[in-house]
């Protein structure tokens, strides 16, 4: 492809990919498709991309196809591979200007650029680096940002290769640079805290972004560049120095607003600065030995003294938690239990950790985490009012205490009671033991403190096992809380119920049993939406828990499943839905047959529910759940549910729609205990083993579940199943064949044996 011809050509059929009728794009786009493996093309569009006076948009296209090109034509084994001659021409020409004046074209040419490093640097690209670094000293604003972003693609790209050589050749770039990362790191920050105080919003930005960058090299490089960073005098130096660093930065969040793109930016370095102490200890343990003393005593001076009011923000609560989380569980500082048989590394560390969480320390660590952090907020508060199932769903968020304030608070409580249980559980007992009889209502304070404290024996449940007389405490004190009321006290009878879910498997009579069942049928009725769906969710880990006796809870069944059926009907989010429906399988599983008198308003509700939960695959899991249970319970009076029942079954195991990827498996287990309870096959049960020939052709792990289905069905009527479905069995068996375990044709065999 000739330049000087092509670019005109290839530049009007990039205008024409960027339209919005899709009469020019299609064209444009399939003609840009052939042209992708012609020799030239990619030089063309380098051009293009690089001519500051085009489009916006044709250049962002031109980068994005140059980009989709590395990744498919660049090595050189690929089909239809780029010549040698044209890649050199081509790196050459990436790395001639960093001048590019948009932000986000910027973000993707160092971005390819990195691709192509990851390929090719340093064997066919050694000036790469040498380049960046010089350009990056450049005193011209835009270039030295550029070099800056592409520095930084480039060494996260590099740092993320796996195979040995790799690794080799990133360890000797991190040493042959790392000085000098460093200074232009210091150099960096240095100007932007001499900027801070000068008002020049537009200059402390620009200072800060590129702080941010060259800290973002520094992570990758120090975490990944260096097999002992410990020896490595730089780079202890540069992980020492953070402390100071954090320090000065979390001291300008004063002189900065809190709503501007400056405090964005200045609290997303700050963060950083965490990421990398949390990275390199992650990474490299016994290296980061010498940084435990100093790590525990900045998170805690920060999070649980008066040092940090004023400075901290969530997020980097949040990090430090994190950080003296991870110090605490860490396997590697954690001696064997004869301690002649731990390395002298672990022993050290251990030493420094003992040093370090004295009495008084985790005493006030205890303190501060139950009666500052565990207290529920004015913003939690408002959004129980205004939002009551918003509000459960996140206090009850999965993996997600290493992002949000409240469980990680509560993680790293658990964590370090585990680990002091000696030293911490006369402390709490203490604060239990201050909290005895009810709480006036007028004291909103006492109440959200008690809540606090209950939260935490919920908590330390396992811990206080030896410590606690739940028993006596549930029938003295937490009964009576649970019949308290008024509005105010709802925090408390929520957080009570909650708590009893907490001890049921831990340390609960079962004599108490009727007690809490009695409590629950109360607590179902309400008048707070909160109280009830967590009051649901301890009936589920009390139905649960393995002294449940079916005999004990039979008096209150009906109540319970009406009510239970109330809230379900009540709650308008999908996940409160699904949370519920649970808490009714369970219930169903538990009781299994006795459940008959009292399913008929479920069964009537359930195709509602089905046909309003089109959008929202994982409920529809959650009903097909409920199903699966109900049949059971319902036996053969099963059959009475055919006319919703089947088509659901249809639906859930057909290949060809769309949701049979969330629904297949709870699907195929409703097929078949559906027929295990099944007194006959009806011609619509018959009807919908269409789908099996489509799920063989699968060979998934759902295999097993498809012979016990055809097995079934060959049980129920063998005669009238194989005269429809023989020949197509068959056929599917032949090809199955090929490719099953030998546990997989010996069920083939199984079923053909019935063939005559």
């Amino acid at each position: 492809m000739d330049l000087n011809s092509a670019s005109t050509v290839v530049l009007q059929v990039l205008t024409q990919a960027t339209s919005q009728d899709t009469a020019v794009l299609k064209p444009a786009e399939e003609q840009l498709k052939q042209w992708e493996t012609q020799p030239g093309f990619y030089s063309v569009l380098l051009n293009i991309f690089t001519n500051h006076t085009l489009d916006i948009n044709v250049r962002w296209l031109a980068v994005l196809y140059f980009k989709n090109g590395i990744d498919r034509y660049w090595r050189r084994v690929a089909p239809h591979a780029l010549s040698e001659e044209e890649k050199t021409t081509l790196r050459a020409g990436l790395i001639t200007n960093f001048n590019e004046p948009i932000n986000q074209i910027a973000t993707q040419i160092a971005v390819l650029i990195a691709k192509v490093a990851r390929l090719d640097c340093p064997r066919q690209w050694p000036e790469l680096i040498p380049t960046l670094i010089e350009s990056v000293k450049v005193q011209d604003d835009l270039r030295q940002h550029r070099a800056l972003l592409t520095f930084y693609h480039v060494t996260k790209t590099l740092a993320s290769k796996r195979l040995a050589a790799d690794r080799k050749l990133f360890y000797d770039l991190a040493s042959g640079i790392y000085n000098f990362a460093c200074s232009l790191w210091n150099h960096h920050t240095d100007t932007f805290l001499q900027q801070v105080s000068s008002g020049n919003e537009a200059a402390v930005l620009s200072s800060l972004e590129r702080t941010l960058l060259s800290l973002k090299v520094l992570r990758k490089l120090t975490v990944n560049g260096f097999v002992e960073p410990h020896k490595n005098m730089e780079v202890m130096g540069f992980l020492h120095g953070i402390f100071d660093r954090l320090k000065q930065f979390l001291e300008c969040s004063r002189s900065i607003g809190t709503d501007n793109v400056c405090r964005d930016r200045l609290e997303k370095t700050i963060i950083l600065f965490t990421k990398v102490l949390l990275d390199f200890l992650d990474q490299h343990p016994f290296s980061f030995t010498p940084l435990i003393q100093r790590s525990l005593e900045f998170s805690v001076s920060y999070v649980f003294t008066e040092v940090g009011e004023g400075v901290t923000f969530e997020r980097f609560i949040v990090q430090c938690m994190n950080l003296i989380k991870m110090i605490v569980k860490n396997y590697a500082y954690k001696p064997s239990k004869n301690f002649e048989d731990s390395s002298p590394e672990t022993l050290e560390a251990h030493k420094i950790k003992m040093a370090f969480f004295t009495y008084p320390t985790l005493t006030e660590i205890c303190r501060r985490l139950v009666s500052h952090y565990f207290l529920l907020t004015e913003e939690e508060l408002t959004m129980w009012e205004e939002d009551p199932e918003g509000f459960t769903v996140e206090e009850t968020g999965g993996d997600s205490w290493k992002y949000s304030l409240r469980p990680c608070t509560e993680v790293l409580f658990i964590d370090i009671f585990h680990e002091y249980n000696q030293t911490l559980t006369p402390v709490l007992l203490e604060m239990m033991q201050t909290l005895q009889g009810p709480t006036n209502v007028e004291d909103m304070n006492a109440l959200l403190i008690k809540d606090a404290v209950y939260n935490a024996v919920g908590l330390a449940a396992y811990e206080l096992f030896d410590s606690v007389d739940f028993d006596q405490w549930f029938k003295n004190q937490l009964l009576p809380e649970l019949q308290v009321v008024h509005n105010r006290y709802k925090p408390l009878r929520r957080r009570v119920i909650w708590l009893i879910g907490q001890w049921i498997s831990v340390k609960f009579k079962s004599d108490l049993r009727p007690m809490l069942y009695e409590a629950i049928c109360n607590l179902l009725q309400d008048q707070d939406l909160v109280v009830r769906i967590e009051t649901a969710t301890t009936l589920k880990l009390t139905v649960d828990d393995f002294e449940f006796r079916t005999d004990q809870f039979l008096p209150y069944l009906e109540t319970m499943f009406t009510l239970l059926f109330q809230l379900l009907q009540q709650v308008t989010e999908c996940d409160t839905k699904m949370h519920v429906l649970h808490v009714l399988s369970c219930v169903i599983e538990r009781v299994n047959m006795q459940i008959r008198p009292y399913v008929g308003c479920l069964v009537q509700y359930l195709p509602l529910l089905w046909k309003q939960s089109e959008e929202h695959n994982m409920l529809r899991c959650a009903i097909l759940t409920t199903l699966i249970h109900l049949v059971q319970g319902l036996g053969a009076d099963s059959k009475n549910l055919y006319p919703f029942l089947l088509p659901v079954i249809q639906l859930s195991t057909d290949v060809s729609q769309p949701p049979h990827v969330y629904l297949l498996e709870d699907g195929l287990e409703l097929w078949l205990v559906t027929l295990e309870n099944s007194p006959c096959v009806t011609p619509e049960l018959l009807r919908i083993f269409q789908n099996m020939s489509p799920l063989l052709e699968l060979s998934s792990e759902n295999l097993r579940t498809c012979f016990k289905i055809i097995n079934g069905y060959i049980f129920l009527s063998s005669t009238e199943f194989l005269q429809t479905y023989a020949v197509g069995l068959c056929q599917s068996f032949c090809e199955l064949l090929k490719e099953i375990t030998t546990e997989g044709q010996v069920q083939v065999l199984k079923v053909l044996s019935f063939f005559k």
